[in-house]
């Protein structure tokens, strides 16, 4: 299956430590293709963001007994079978014959640690992204060079419950293909001759850039090719927020106005902008700024198939002056202000966005983003909602929870739906500490 790397390690933090005591890579179980996986500008645009840090969090079944629950040698035979499909994540990032990102795709292994911890499920139960939950659960892989495209880390608990940790460069895939990836993974577990649903594609030259390229003018005031950072001007915490299914039903219903019917993702961008604008106490003629990531799978024309592995998003915005985004009286005015911004995402569109970024194309060495925060005019809302995050089941039942372990750094929202079929919402904010208490108000006021 792979060589054991490493082996009795420890990381401490200040609510406990984890015991590793396996690290392995997996390779996988057939002969793949062995290539330079050509790189689109989408996967370009995110080379430096480097690995997506989540969590799963499972209880353990009282049917099964320790030795049997989430069996390491069971879940590394899967994640084999899984790799042939999806080999790119066995691969490293690496730079092609002209000087271009690429994932080398040679067999080299996902990574595979195996821990143990005296912490509990319950431990956690808030579901908090932090740096703590990141150094505790998730491989330590930001540093390796060349990098890892694909590591995991089963946590044993004292409880009986496991941790798993996952880090997924991004340059290798989205949310909509990592979760892919993660379903079939634990889908061969539950049965080894599962197919893979649906099947995986790998031609990422679907995104080239058109030639010669072309940025249609409307198309800048539409998506947001840039991340805006500013100074750390104080402590930052994130903090998590459960919304009832019937919340966000009277949610939607306030901000469905004339037209009748509004998105969840919609009605909870445009409540959580309104109420961290007025926790700021920004100036009323300031303009603000939400930008979120868009899925540019079905906008294409013909539309990317199904299972398309790797990046396939763009970052569109929505813009108006505080006084506008914040009167009690229109809700609904700034729920159309991003509705509007989705609407307009069409096959022109993407195609600007992706020419835009093959001829602003700047070439990294993969090292992680600068540090800073968003201007506080600014709000980023990444959406993870509809996302199958719960069907993640490798046999011993769905996650009790799931949650990215780290936010990425101040301005930043996710949202996530609350899991077992409850119909509620997640709410994760990292923001400034001195606006968390006043932004709690401000979230359930009128709910």
């Amino acid at each position: 299956m792979g060589a054991v790397l490493s082996k009795r390690r420890k990381r401490k933090t200040g609510v406990g430590e984890v015991k590793v005591v396996e690290s392995c890579m997996v390779i996988p179980s057939e002969e793949t293709p062995r290539r330079g996986l050509w790189l689109s500008p989408l996967d370009l645009m995110l080379i430096n963001r480097g690995h997506t840090p989540t969590v799963y969090f499972y209880r353990s079944d009282s049917g099964a007994t320790v030795e049997h629950f989430f069996d390491v040698a069971r879940m590394k035979v899967a994640m084999a079978k899984a790799l042939v499909a999806f080999y790119p994540l066995a691969g490293r990032l690496g730079v092609g014959v002209h000087g271009r990102a690429e994932i080398d795709c040679s067999g080299q292994g996902a990574l595979f640690v195996v821990a143990r911890s005296g912490l509990t499920v319950d431990d956690f139960r808030s579901f908090r992204p932090s740096p703590e939950l990141r150094k505790l659960f998730v491989p330590c892989v930001q540093h390796d060079s060349p990098s890892v495209m694909c590591a995991v880390q089963v946590t044993f608990l004292k409880c009986g419950g496991v941790a798993l940790g996952t880090a997924m460069h991004h340059v290798a895939a989205d949310a909509i293909s990592a979760f892919h990836f993660f379903q079939t993974w634990s889908a061969i577990s539950r049965d080894p001759s599962a197919a893979q649903n649906p099947p995986v594609v790998h031609d990422r030259t679907l995104l080239r850039a058109r030639s010669p390229p072309f940025v249609h003018p409307d198309a800048i005031s539409v998506f947001c090719p840039k991340l805006n950072l500013s100074d750390l001007s104080g402590p930052i915490v994130s903090e998590t927020f459960d919304i009832s299914k019937d919340q966000v039903a009277a949610l939607k219903r306030a901000c469905a106005g004339d037209s009748g019917r509004v998105s969840t993702f919609c009605a909870l961008s445009a409540h959580v902008w309104r109420c961290v604008c007025v926790a700021r106490r920004l100036p009323p003629d300031a303009t603000t700024r939400l930008t979120f990531p868009a899925s540019v799978r079905r906008s294409l024309r013909p539309p990317l198939p199904a299972g398309y592995f790797g990046n396939g998003i763009i970052w569109l915005g929505a813009a108006g002056k505080v006084r506008d985004i914040t009167s009690s009286e229109n809700l609904s005015s700034v729920t159309g202000r991003i509705a509007g911004a989705v609407r307009r995402m069409d096959d022109e569109l993407v195609r600007s966005a992706i020419d835009y970024f093959e001829l602003t194309l700047v070439e990294t060495d993969g090292q992680p983003a600068p540090a800073g925060c968003m201007p506080e005019t600014e709000l980023r809302v990444i959406s993870w909602l509809g996302m199958p995050v719960y069907d993640v089941d490798f046999g011993w039942g769905k996650p009790l929870a799931m949650v990215r372990a780290e936010s990425e750094r101040a301005g930043f929202v996710y949202l996530m739906d609350g899991g077992q079929g409850g119909g509620g919402v997640r709410v994760h904010i990292c923001t400034e500490a001195e606006i968390l208490s006043d932004f709690q108000r401000l979230l359930y006021a009128k709910l």
